[in-house]
């Protein structure tokens, strides 16, 4: 067998600060994602556990956690005393790295929904481990990456919408995810990190930018075009709007 894969890689150029990725069906008939690094690439599978594998005979070992969970709370009538060990986080949290490789790629592929699935799942999980584990510092292993996936998944949830030019609810999905990351921040008592996030100013900078771009409603038009003619002193172009606004709102 051959294992040597220069002539991928010869084919298949890393470019430094970008991800580079594709994607295409395996030989078992599995759709695959490869991304490039600058030693080699990364192969993983697009539905499912990147990796393929099922830890335990579940799908992830998210599931088998969560089962686990359940199975003590059936045993012991729901006590709350189940507790993730530090090597299970740091198993949890391996795993969670396998998304985020995944949806990095996905992200770049345009594959929104895709995005969104994965991220919600990492979420799901941060909680998870944040409620059951051990100790508080193995919790915040993971709630630490908070900030970046709320902010990627407002990304794909909003690209979405702006595809559909349903730009209200994209602009409602932005300013919903930097009033989750300001409630996060403000959790953990320390507001100041509001103003030094990198994740609030990106959004915030998209959300000025699509607010400026997006088309105006009828309402915003007519507003617009009352205000000239008052300035212009057309009363009478001036009372033809308000007229239009009159019928609108009774319309509405």
């Amino acid at each position: 067998m051959n294992f040597d894969i220069s002539h991928l890689l010869e084919s298949w150029e890393y470019q430094p600060g970008q991800v580079v990725v594709r994607k295409f069906v395996g030989k078992d008939g599995v759709e695959k994602i490869q991304l490039r690094v600058d030693l080699g690439l990364l192969q993983m599978n697009a539905q499912g556990r990147p990796d393929g594998k099922r830890p335990f005979g579940h799908p992830s070992l998210f599931d088998y956690q969560q089962a686990r969970l359940k199975q003590h709370q059936e045993k012991h009538e729901g006590t709350d005393d189940f507790k993730l060990k530090p090597e299970d986080c740091a198993k949890l949290q391996l795993e969670a790295l396998q998304y985020h490789h995944r949806y990095i790629c996905l992200l770049q592929l345009e594959d929104y929904g895709g995005v969104v699935r994965d991220t919600e799942r990492n979420l799901r999980l941060f909680e998870f481990v944040c409620e059951h584990a051990e100790s508080e510092e193995l919790g915040w292993s993971l709630q630490q990456f908070r900030p970046q996936v709320l902010m990627l998944r407002a990304r794909a949830r909003a690209t979405q919408k702006l595809m559909a030019e349903d730009y209200g609810t994209a602009i409602e999905e932005i300013e919903d995810a930097v009033g989750a990351l300001r409630e996060f921040y403000n959790g953990l008592s320390r507001p100041e990190l509001c103003e030094q996030s990198p994740e609030i100013q990106s959004l915030e900078h998209w959300l000025e930018e699509i607010k400026h771009k997006r088309p105006l409603s009828k309402r915003e038009q007519l507003e617009i075009d009352l205000s000239e003619a008052v300035k212009r002193e057309d009363y009478e172009k001036a009372a033809k709007v308000r007229d239009a606004l009159r019928k609108l709102e009774s319309s509405s």
